[in-house]
């Protein structure tokens, strides 16, 4: 593992880091805030999934969650959407192809060499996490921004024994019935819409899989929201589960970054609630 760049935040360390993975068969860099501890304390592990179009940096730049993370003592971790490089298959359109990697492993060529994010982000990144910071691998939460949402919801809730907690500022939270989703998994996955519904939240809760509670935020002037993320439908499904979802929607607020560093520290506070 490279170390790309450190500096010192609310007392604690910023880095961003490098390393060959063997998931997707390209270099992968992410960020990881490690706040100010004891010597040989461990802390609990809150990741962070990006939405389209962005890497390990829009969050890491514009997320405001170091002070946050500091005082609740919580580590951070921000991979990349997607793998990149010279030799991976991309697409010229912002929605699909680098930078949109859906968190799927791919089965259709050309994406399958590469776009494994699944694999990569509940497997081989954690690891190297355990073995290189003071992480607490039995405390663990995810959150996530719209693609990232939608990841976020999908991996908590297929591997809900490991998440405490599970939250989202505007998922996808039904990519088999929106545009976005239509066109990453049909294309990743292929034309048998019988295999998107593991990496479909709502589809996920309507055969079976569960969690105690979930936190979503929603800007009500998001441009996004009537086509591509379809809140209500998660709430539909919630309901119908018995599975107790706050949904919060921010009358004002659109899809950016702006948004979600207003509710950041919000969330940061449910998931220590959780992690404990």
């Amino acid at each position: 593992m490279e170390t790309v760049a450190t500096a010192r935040a609310f007392g604690g360390t910023q880095g961003v880091y490098r390393h060959a993975s063997d998931a997707t068969g390209t270099p992968m860099t992410f960020s990881v805030y490690v706040p100010p501890h004891a010597p040989g304390q461990t802390l609990p592990v809150v990741w962070y999934l990006s939405g389209l179009t962005c890497t390990h940096a829009n969050v890491t730049d514009k997320g405001e969650y170091r002070r946050a993370c500091a005082e609740l003592g919580l580590i951070f971790v921000a991979p990349d959407t997607s793998p990149r490089g010279d030799g991976v298959a991309d697409d010229p359109a912002y929605d699909f192809g680098q930078g949109a990697g859906f968190y799927v492993d791919a089965t259709e060529a050309p994406w399958a060499a590469h776009f494994r994010m699944w694999s990569y982000v509940t497997e081989e990144l954690p690891a190297l996490i355990a073995a290189h910071f003071p992480a607490d691998m039995a405390r663990q939460s995810i959150m996530g921004h719209s693609m990232g949402g939608h990841g976020a919801l999908t991996i908590g809730l297929t591997l809900a024994e490991r998440f405490r907690a599970v939250s989202a500022f505007a998922p996808i939270v039904a990519p088999s019935r929106v545009p976005w989703g239509e066109k990453a998994l049909g294309g990743y996955l292929g034309a048998d819409r019988a295999a998107w519904r593991r990496h479909d939240a709502v589809a996920l809760i309507e055969d079976g899989a569960r969690v105690p509670a979930l936190l979503v935020d929603q800007g009500e002037a998001d441009q996004f929201l009537a086509e591509q993320l379809r809140p209500q439908l998660l709430a539909e499904a919630c309901d119908a589960a018995g599975i107790e979802l706050t949904l919060r929607m921010q009358p004002g607020y659109d899809h950016s970054y702006y948004f979600i560093a207003t509710f950041m520290a919000d969330h940061l506070a449910w998931h220590a609630a959780r992690l404990g």
